[in-house]
């Protein structure tokens, strides 16, 4: 579990894929890590499987390189890092679990005074207004919600923080939605009442 607050960002050493997956390393800039901890690598959670010459080495399986924005990692490319959060932590961010439900693209980049409004093309069925989403991990609040995507407003902290500084129109992000919205959608889902159509009635025998 992770809570959207970037801790590092740091650039990718290797990054190498074969038919099996990939596997992707990056300095070892934490000095508590051990392996098979859980670090969210621009909002995807991988395990830590190997720590040596000074790196910190994970797998990626094919599922996460389908679904997310890590396939077209390079080395010297910046990714987002935070480490799975502890117990005795607050929760200053919101609910991230690390799995990545789709990416979005940039559809627009534009200065606001000391902020910058980012546009997103992507699924917005589960995305309201205030709410919250992770962007390649980072906990964010949306400030506009329209048919086929989103936008939000990011502070001075995030753009020097974060690799969404480096946003331009066209960039592929990771998006994971607000946990609680998926929960409800699938309630909502798995609760729909059928309507009485004669449709209906035929196929359950009458």
């Amino acid at each position: 579990m992770f809570t959207g607050l970037i801790e590092k960002t740091i650039e990718i050493e290797n990054f190498s894929v074969d038919s099996r997956g990939a596997k992707l390393s990056y300095e070892a800039c934490f000095d508590d890590v051990k392996i098979g901890d859980s670090i969210a690598v621009n909002g995807a959670c991988l395990t830590v499987c190997d720590i040596k010459n000074s790196l910190i080495y994970s797998d990626v399986m094919p599922e996460t390189l389908e679904i997310s924005n890590l396939k077209n990692l390079k080395k010297g490319d910046l990714v987002n890092l935070e480490r799975a959060m502890s117990i005795k932590d607050r929760l200053e961010g919101h609910i991230v679990s690390g799995h990545i439900d789709c990416c979005a693209k940039v559809n627009s980049v534009k200065k606001d005074g000391f902020s910058k409004r980012v546009e997103f093309l992507c699924d917005s069925s589960l995305i309201i207004l205030k709410g919250s989403i992770a962007i390649n991990g980072v906990s964010l609040t949306v400030s506009k919600v329209f048919e086929y995507g989103f936008e939000v407003s990011l502070i001075p902290s995030t753009i020097e923080n974060t690799n969404l500084k480096n946003l331009k129109i066209g960039d592929i992000v990771n998006i994971e939605y607000d946990i609680l919205g998926k929960y409800i959608k699938k309630f909502l889902k798995d609760n729909e009442k059928p309507k009485l159509t004669l449709e209906f009635l035929r196929e359950n025998g009458f």
